[in-house]
């Protein structure tokens, strides 16, 4: 009997003693941040972060692959919510590492525009060698619908252009044409 009262007496004191010990005070998890939103591409080919902000389901950082579109990064932060105007969004441009995406709301004053031509920040106007049609290219100076045909046929047996200067493997692309159209195309 003195045994069992003994044990009995161990019991208590080692009860008294957890709940002593952990204060009776509930420990909450951290919560989870995340820094970029998971998209459908492999992690081995995310190669660029971009910030979507306004009227979208989870706007926030999302992680695409190079050469994404807009709407790639539409759909990534679960679409826009409804009612939303997307006229003046050019869902096909590519986009850049670091940019920010305004949907359904203004830029605040000061951001970096965008071209709806390129996507390059703070480029107006330049006509993309790699993604513009023959009707784009016959608007550059000096290039009427011939050129503007071999510029095509050009991209089609080479790939895409890597640089602006390879416009100059272009037969009737000499060098003052090329000076004239030099800063008025891009190769994204």
């Amino acid at each position: 009997m003195v045994a069992l009262v003994g044990v009995l007496v161990l019991a208590v004191l080692v009860a008294i003693g957890v709940a002593m010990s952990s204060g009776g005070v509930e420990h909450e998890p951290p919560p989870v941040l995340t820094v970029a939103a998971e998209s459908s591409a492999s992690a081995a080919d995310t190669s660029i972060v971009v910030s979507v902000v306004g009227q979208v389901a989870r706007p926030g950082l999302i992680a695409l692959p190079d050469g994404a579109r807009v709407a790639d990064a539409l759909r990534e932060t679960g679409g826009v919510t409804p009612g939303v105007d997307l006229g003046a969004l050019n869902l096909a441009r590519r986009l850049a590492d670091g940019e920010q995406i305004y949907v359904g709301v203004p830029a605040p004053p000061g951001a970096d525009p965008v071209s709806a031509a390129t996507g390059e920040p703070g480029v107006a106007d330049k006509v993309d060698l790699n993604a513009a049609t023959l009707a784009a290219l016959d608007t550059l100076p000096g290039v009427g619908p011939v050129t503007a045909q071999r510029i095509v046929d050009w991209r089609t047996s080479h790939g895409r252009f890597d640089s602006v200067d390879q416009l100059r493997e272009i037969d009737g692309i000499g060098p003052s044409r090329f000076a004239k159209l030099r800063d008025l195309v891009t190769a994204r």
